[in-house]
């Protein structure tokens, strides 16, 4: 197999990027965050929907599901740090249980993995999802993205999270999980980007569910600075992927091109475990040394980093 990289424009002054009164901090109000978002949106909308940009949406989704995952592990009370769940979840030997911080993670991975475009898109969610919420899940995401179409995609997600939650208030993942399904499917996207978990707290979750003053207002505003911070890091990725794909002349190694079309996309890459002895999704062989070499040598180039400051088990990923 040939490995094409995505040509993006050399001139990144064409991103586009959140006008400076999106982000002003003032007293605000529902139709403010409504109005707000609206102008956000927009801008993540084209940076996602449109190659020119060269965003890599593959890697922004496992960004994004590592950062859910961190956040859905705070409210559900075990406070886990971001390098943990990346470790329980990467470092786990192949048929050993990962435990709930690795287990975390894969959830938010299957879950940026769906894709809302075919007809039986909804078979993906009850995969991720489990038994449980299965008979109630479809009824809840539909009443989401009715209120979504008439009152605007925030208030969608807060619909379809408060139902969730008035259920079972420990289902914090599920709901937010139909928040992203409900703005994703407001956006007309085919992926699901794990986005609208970072900000929220248990107090407000609380506050939602116990309908009190403010509540909406302030799960609205979380949703609003994440969709800020997507933003940012789509930008900041397609940069980041210029630069690699820059560096590829520079690069020797057999399947080099395979090797950084997985940098695109993996959040973090293991050398031994995705590098070798074959190229992770292909049958391109690399040994260890070679792979420990190749990643050496995008450090060297500065266009990656080591992850986690060990001398063993290191993990590689696109340059900061």
């Amino acid at each position: 197999m040939t490995y094409q990289l995505i040509a993006i424009d050399d001139d990144l002054s064409i991103l586009p990027k959140l006008p400076a009164w999106v982000t002003s901090k003032r007293p605000e109000t529902l139709e403010t965050v409504a109005f707000r978002s609206g102008a956000a949106l927009t801008v993540l909308d084209a940076l996602i929907s449109n190659p020119r940009y060269g965003v890599p949406v593959k890697l922004l989704a496992n960004r994004l599901a590592l950062k859910a995952a961190t956040a859905t592990s705070k409210l559900e009370g075990r406070l886990a740090r971001e390098a943990v769940i990346r470790d329980a979840f990467l470092l786990t030997p192949p048929g050993e249980a990962r435990g709930p911080d690795g287990d975390l993670l894969a959830f938010w991975r299957d879950s940026a993995r769906m894709r809302l475009v075919r007809r039986d898109w909804y078979s993906g969610v009850e995969s991720v999802i489990g038994a449980g919420f299965a008979s109630d899940a479809a009824g809840w995401i539909a009443a989401g993205a009715d209120c979504a179409r008439s009152q605007g995609p925030l208030a969608g997600c807060v619909a379809v999270m408060r139902a969730v939650l008035e259920v079972d208030d420990r289902a914090e993942r599920i709901a937010c999980l139909f928040s992203d399904i409900v703005l994703a499917q407001a956006l007309d996207w085919k992926v699901v980007l794990p986005m609208t978990a970072p900000y929220l707290t248990k107090t407000m979750l609380r506050d939602l569910i116990g309908d009190r003053r403010g509540a909406e207002l302030n799960v609205q505003a979380s949703f609003l600075i994440s969709i800020e911070d997507t933003i940012r890091l789509a930008r900041d990725l397609a940069s980041r992927a210029t630069l690699l794909q820059a560096a590829a002349p520079k690069l020797r190694a057999k399947g080099s091109d395979a090797a950084i079309a997985l940098f695109l996309s993996e959040d973090a890459i293991g050398p031994s475990m995705m590098l070798s002895p074959t190229i992770q999704g292909t049958t391109i062989p690399m040994t260890d040394r070679a792979a420990r070499r190749f990643c050496d040598r995008l450090v060297e180039l500065g266009v990656a980093e080591e992850l986690t400051g060990r001398a063993t088990f290191r993990l590689y990923g696109i340059a900061p």
